[in-house]
């Protein structure tokens, strides 16, 4: 059977699939949507992260500073 959704194989410590574990039972779901969401949050930190560092170079390079009375006139 073809899936739409390639798979992936991971293997973890003990002491992480425990962890994984006792999220899955209280959040009610499978091991592997936990990894899959946990997964999806961190690639858009990682995003967030580089987006952020792009921004902040942009800032230094082409910002000019206004004084607040100036800014209000």
């Amino acid at each position: 059977m073809v899936t739409k959704n390639p798979r992936i194989n991971v293997t973890f410590e003990e002491s992480i699939i425990g962890l994984l574990s006792d999220l899955a039972k209280k959040d009610n779901k499978s091991i592997s949507s936990i990894v899959r969401d946990l997964t999806v949050e961190g690639l858009r930190l990682k995003e967030d992260i580089a987006l952020s560092q792009i921004a902040n170079e942009i800032d230094k390079t082409s910002t000019q500073r206004i004084n607040h009375e100036d800014a209000w006139k």
